[in-house]
Order: structure tokens, then sequence, then C-alpha cells
């Protein structure tokens, strides 16, 4: 069965070569580097899972979240990204301990019929997750440009096209580049959060838990169901299997203690992100009457008037940065799950075409781009505990994992999270096709 893709033959001077080394001298304690100059050759993984919770799944959510709520639901925020540290850190401590990515410790040890059908429920999420970014993108190009939605598809397929070429140059190259993604997310947000102006007091009230009735209740729930990913959950564990060689146990743990940092960082960022965007909108939009707010057009249109066109460009800027990242992210999920389940690979152009279809085709019948992006996410509902139970279950034996198996607290906690994340999933799906 083969492994993940990585390119063959680096030179010994190229990025990827020197971060290595120096990761191998940290392990080794063959340096003396502190500090930021320590941690640094291990951050990179968690920067890629990271946009996945930053998505424009989320921007809906969390500005119809705002605007019908104000500072009410960034508990809910924060809870949610615990979880997904929590989670996240498993899947990257995975691929350390076995040097293997979820799907194929699944596709080894698991019956062939099971995992076929693990491999087809993965596929669909997969590609549910894809069209929700690949839209996004091409929706905020037509906010910024005024190009016709078709257009602004065809330019988010050029990007991507070209984001993914940058694997055949080594992982730190594409770990640069989607870094800087997030910080034009996060540059964005901070102007935004800075020209809405929310009232700080309301702000930090919104971290004591409380309901506004039911129907924040239900929001609640489609916050959370969102956060964890399934596509992110493999395609973590793929990012740091034999990214930086280890000679023993102990320098095993050692990693797993450095990549908790990278997972720490980047999933904190992506909670501040995300409380921001749900700030801004109950500074701007809560009170106001603002009808269809979670629309991501109506959003974008009313900021300019409220808050004056820099709050409406930031928001647009951050949008397309978000969708065009999440979109290469996915395309890479895709590969790694089809990889490691059944073992064999088609290449990234033609994957990467594949994944683009079904956009163009909601485009083209004109159906509604946020409605989409709704429905992806229910689709998506369907794929958390086919990701979560697997991943629980193999951190948990110390035949798979060795020294990092899972303390029982740990693995207890993340039951918890995950009957709480997939109750909450089947709530959100229930409530979708009955409409209760």
């Amino acid at each position: 069965m083969s492994e993940t893709p990585r390119p063959a033959s680096l030179p010994p001077d190229s990025l990827d070569a020197r971060m290595t080394q120096r990761a191998t001298d940290v392990l080794s304690r063959r340096t003396d580097r502190r500090g930021l100059g320590r941690v640094l050759p291990f951050i990179g993984p968690a920067v890629i899972a990271s946009i996945a919770y930053m998505d424009p799944g989320n921007f809906a959510t969390n500005i119809q979240g705002g605007a019908e709520y104000g500072y009410a639901l960034l508990w809910v925020i924060l809870a949610a990204n615990l979880m997904a540290m929590l989670i996240q850190n498993l899947s990257a401590k995975l691929g350390i301990a076995t040097g293997q990515n979820l799907p194929q410790v699944i596709g080894r040890r698991w019956p062939r019929p099971v995992v076929w059908f693990y491999w087809v429920q993965a596929e669909i999420v997969a590609m549910a997750t894809d069209l929700a970014e690949f839209i996004g993108a091409a929706i905020a190009i037509h906010l910024l440009t005024g190009l016709p939605l078709i257009w602004g598809a065809a330019i988010t397929g050029v990007i991507t096209f070209w984001l993914l070429t940058l694997q055949g140059r080594g992982f730190r190259p594409l770990e640069l580049v989607i870094g800087g993604f997030v910080l034009v997310i996060g540059v964005a947000y901070l102007t935004q959060f800075v020209l809405a102006r929310p009232d700080l007091a309301a702000l930090g009230a919104g971290f004591v838990p409380s309901f506004q009735g039911t129907g924040s209740v239900y929001l609640a729930v489609g916050i959370i169901g969102a956060t964890v990913m399934p596509h992110v959950i493999y395609l973590h564990s793929a990012l740091t299997q034999g990214r930086v060689p280890t000679a023993s146990d102990e320098q095993k743990r050692h990693l797993a203690r450095l990549n908790r940092v990278d997972v720490i960082a980047a999933m904190g960022l992506a909670g501040l992100i995300n409380m921001s965007m749900l700030a801004v909108a109950a500074a701007t939009f809560y009170g106001k009457n603002v009808e269809n707010a979670g629309d991501l057009e109506t959003a974008y249109q009313t900021l300019t008037p409220l808050l004056g066109p820099a709050a409406a460009v930031a928001f647009a800027v951050a949008l397309l940065a978000s969708g065009l990242s999440s979109s290469a992210v996915g395309t890479m999920a895709g590969q790694v799950i089809m990889q490691g389940f059944v073992g064999f690979s088609i290449p990234l152009w033609l994957r990467r075409t594949l994944t683009m279809l079904p956009a163009f085709i909601v485009i083209l019948l004109g159906l509604d781009p946020t409605a989409t992006l709704v429905l992806s996410q229910v689709i998506l509902s369907f794929g958390v505990p086919f990701a979560l139970v697997p991943l629980l279950l193999f951190t948990a034996r110390r035949d798979v994992m060795g020294t990092l198996v899972s303390r029982p607290l740990v693995t207890g906690l993340g039951w918890v999270f995950a009957s709480v994340i997939i109750g909450l999933n089947l709530y959100l799906l229930w409530g979708t096709f009955t409409g209760s």
C-alpha cells in the first residue's frame, strides 16, 4: 500500500531538508536553541489543519450567531475550539507514533468491506467540504471584483491548482503559504474588529454559558457540529507521519510534546479568529434588524453602510483567503483518504478537476450558493463519527501507539467530546430533515 506522497530527492540545501535537520538536532539534543528557535521546526502541520476551522462554512455560522444573539454564543466557540485541540492533537500523535495516517491504520487493521465503506463515505464528505470551500472563494472574488460567480470559480480553480503544485517542492513551502493565508484572515478580522468597536463588557459576558431560547440552542449545535471536520482529522495524521524522523521512544515523546505546541498555537489562533467573526457580527448587525445576515453576500453589502468600505473589503479578502486555502487542503485530504483506505491514487490535477465540477454545476444551475454551503455542512455531519470513533479507539491501544498511547483520562475526555459532537450533529440532522 502506498504511503503519503513525499517529494523525492530534495536537495540537501532545500528548505525541507534544513528544517528537518534542525528538528532532528532538537530531538537529539545537539543544539542549544531555545524559545521560538527550538519550536519553529515543528510548526506547520496544525497550521494547515487549522484552515478547516476557518472555512466559509464557519463564516456563515458565526455571522448568523452574532447577528441574531449578539455575543451570547462566544462561549460555544471557545468550547468547540477546546474540543478541536484535543482531537487534532490525537490525530497528530497517531501519525508520529505509527508512521501511518488514520486511513492507513484503518485500512490495514479492519476488514476490507468495512474499509471500502469507509473510503466511500470519506470521499463523499471530502467532496462536500471542498464544494463549500470552492464556492466560498468564488463568492469572495465576485464580491471584490463584480465578476460573475462562474468566472470567480474559474479563477479559484487556477489559483488552487497552483497551490497544489507546491507539494512537489516539499512540505515547508506549502505550510508557509497556508500560514500566510491564515495571517491574512487574522489581519482582516483584526481590522474589522477595530472598526466595529465591540462592547468589551458584553463581549466578556459572552463567555458565560447561557442560551437565549431554543433558536440559540439550535445555532450553538450548528457551531459545535461544524467545528470538527472529518477530512482534516484524516489529513493531520498524514501531515505528521514521517515528517521528522525519530530514533527512539524518548524522541517520539519529545516530538509529540513539541507538536502539541503546534496544535495549541494554530487552533488557538483559529479560535480567536472565529470569536472575532462572531464579535464583529454582534457589534455590527445585532439589534439592527438585518435580514439574512448569515448570507455572505448580504453581510458584505451591509458592512459598507454600517462600518465603511474598508470593513467590507477586509471581510471579502478574509473569505477569499479562507476559500482558496481550505479548498487546497480539502484536495490534499481527499488524496490521503484514497491512498490510505484503498491503496491507490490519482494525479492531484485530476482530483482537483473532479472536485471542482460540483461547484461549477451549482453555479451554472443558479442554485443559492449560501444554501449550498449549509447543505454541505449537513453532509459533513454524517462523516464526523466515522473519523472520531476509530481515532479514539486506535490512540487508546498500546499495540498501535506504543509509548504514545493515550492516558485513560485523555481517552475518557475524548469520548465525552466525541459523544457531545456526535449527539449534536444528530440533533442538527434531525432538525434539518424534520424542520423541528
